[in-house]
């Protein structure tokens, strides 16, 4: 198979493009600053269409993954190009597959579990979750999430491409133990004795094996009767409070200290970023996968973050 990588040069997409290459596919990263590696990669500004577009005539997969990162500040210039990078590089992978000759069967589109509204009560899945941001109480910076993972959603629908198949991936966070991924981060915290509750620990957190998430790509590239929004996260989401126990428990630390929200909005100014990516309750279950058939190699936490642990690149 062929799959193209718009915005592939990151975490999620590093771990894609070496799982796909080790099975003897072929893969094209389009990069703002291509190089030399295990993988061709071919340069694109991730807003026009340029020569990078023929790289998706007669591919299998198109996977974009373009779009700042969201671990900042939420100002008004990060917000811009959050939401532009979002959705202009979105907008231009829709115009070169419409114009392709022989388009790609399907087109995997990033989006985020985000989506969903913070709750305690009851999972979101794809069919009965709320999409929302209004909750009460619920601070700007939480609606300018879900107005984003909105707005990159529509720009995907918005798209005419009639001989493609269109997924929108709402993903949790991908647990892999790459250096600078989520989990190096929370393990770091642990390590420095500070993986301790955070707020009262109630919130829940969602996420996924690397194993889980490659293997779920493949299942929707063979599945060609599934398209629209599909959640790719474990079915076991967990309180913050156990899945930090869990991962001290993994990593051999006892003890970790607990943070207050005010501790967390300190600390978050400090390190340039926001408290909602801990604060926010994201309870998402993966609905579709399951009915579809798709099992689970790492559908419990505890057995997960030992297995990233033990594979770990250590301190």
């Amino acid at each position: 198979m062929k799959l193209v990588l718009p915005g592939g040069s990151g975490q999620v997409g590093t771990l894609l493009a070496r799982a796909f290459s080790a099975s003897g596919d072929e893969v094209v990263v389009l990069s703002r600053s291509p190089s030399a590696g295990p993988w061709r990669t071919v340069a694109w500004d991730g807003e026009t269409v340029g020569p990078w577009a023929a790289e998706l005539e007669g591919a299998d997969a198109v996977i974009n993954l373009a779009g700042r990162s969201v671990n900042c500040r939420y100002n008004a210039r990060n917000r811009a190009e959050i939401m532009e990078s979002r959705v202009r590089s979105t907008r231009a992978v829709g115009t070169a597959i419409a114009a392709c000759a022989r388009p790609p069967r399907l087109w995997l589109q990033s989006s985020t579990a985000t989506i969903y509204a913070h709750r305690l009560d009851a999972p979101n899945d794809e069919a009965t979750g709320i999409l929302r941001g209004g909750e009460r109480n619920a601070p700007d910076t939480w609606r300018f999430s879900i107005d984003v993972a909105r707005a990159w959603e529509a720009a995907l629908n918005e798209a005419v491409t009639p001989g493609t198949r269109k997924v929108a991936m709402r993903s949790a966070m991908v647990m892999s133990p790459d250096r600078g991924g989520i989990f190096d981060v929370l393990l770091g915290l642990v390590r420095r004795g500070l993986g301790g509750s955070a707020a009262g620990g109630r919130q829940f957190v969602s996420w996924i094996h690397e194993a889980d998430f490659t293997r779920a790509i493949r299942w929707l590239m063979e599945h060609e009767e599934v398209d629209g929004p599909v959640n790719l996260s474990s079915p076991n989401p967990l309180p913050y409070a156990e899945f930090m126990r869990a991962l001290r428990r993994a990593a051999g630390v006892p003890v970790g200290l607990p943070a207050t929200r005010w501790m967390l909005e300190i600390g978050a100014w400090a390190l340039r970023t926001e408290a909602e990516l801990v604060l926010k309750s994201r309870r998402v279950v993966p609905g579709r996968l399951l009915a579809g058939g798709f099992r689970f190699q790492h559908p419990d936490w505890p057995e997960t973050a030992r297995d990233l642990v033990a594979r770990g690149t250590g301190d």
